[in-house]
């Protein structure tokens, strides 16, 4: 005679498994699959619709999406919709300027001139771009495109002293460190990069097309010319569910 086992069933294991999850797992693994047949730019159905399709609150209809739209798999388009994203935007770290990036991606860059301003350096940033405290600073302020779609904020802070007449070389958009190099003489050589992360606020919302809370990448760069003489110091807001780092990696001697 045969013994019951007294463990559960492979089927009632599995059962019991999605009992346990929260709710919001099973919409997004259904999501999923569905993304994985779509291709990019294609509408995903409506937050109510979902939310009656699964029997779901709104709620976790939104936990869902926001999820994979971190995870760069849908992308949110304030006032259309929400759609399968292209996938993120993988760069390589090294010095280069964004323009020189992304069309090593084939994609094409531009920019948005927020901001052009002259005005007095703190005593930190005077340390980081090795001038005295009270002398002035060219601070510019753009908003990064790529194939058109926002990509970035950034945030450049140099020495006006040294490159008087740069402003009228940057309104057109073009790579500032090309205009370094053919119009100042300036070869960048090596950069300290640090990259953190944050939320988007209001602003960051509103200039990027993102949601209030949107996990962003945040960048601050201090770079060099050849001669060792600091150049810039620039602080950038990336878009967390468009863009990736990728870095490669080498053990060190000894």
């Amino acid at each position: 005679m045969l013994e019951t086992s007294s463990a559960a069933t492979p089927d009632a294991a599995a059962a019991a498994r999605l009992q346990r999850e929260p709710k919001y797992w099973g919409l997004k693994r259904h999501l999923l699959d569905l993304l994985s047949a779509l291709p990019p730019g294609s509408p995903i159905p409506t937050e109510r619709s979902l939310a009656s399709e699964f029997d779901v609150s709104r709620t976790t209809v939104r936990q869902a999406l926001a999820e994979l739209t971190v995870e760069g798999r849908l992308l949110r388009v304030q006032g259309k919709g929400t759609f399968a994203a292209e996938p993120k935007v993988a760069q390589r770290l090294h010095l280069s300027s964004y323009t020189e990036d992304m069309r090593a991606q084939g994609r094409e860059p531009s920019s948005r001139l927020l901001e052009v301003s002259e005005l007095p350096v703190e005593a930190e940033l005077a340390r980081l771009l090795g001038i005295r405290a009270g002398a002035k600073i060219l601070r510019l302020h753009r908003l990064r495109f790529a194939d058109g779609e926002p990509m970035a904020l950034e945030t450049t802070h140099l020495p006006l002293g040294r490159f008087r007449g740069l402003r009228r070389y940057i309104t057109s958009g073009g790579s500032l460190y090309q205009v370094l190099r053919e119009r100042f003489g300036v070869e960048l050589g090596h950069a300290e990069e640090t990259i953190e992360t944050g939320l988007a606020g209001p602003q960051e919302s509103e200039l990027l097309g993102a949601d209030v809370g949107m996990p962003m990448l945040l960048l601050s760069r201090h770079s060099f010319g050849t001669d060792g003489r600091p150049v810039e110091w620039v602080r950038s807001v990336y878009r967390g569910d468009r863009y990736k780092f990728v870095a490669t990696l080498n053990r060190p001697n000894g």
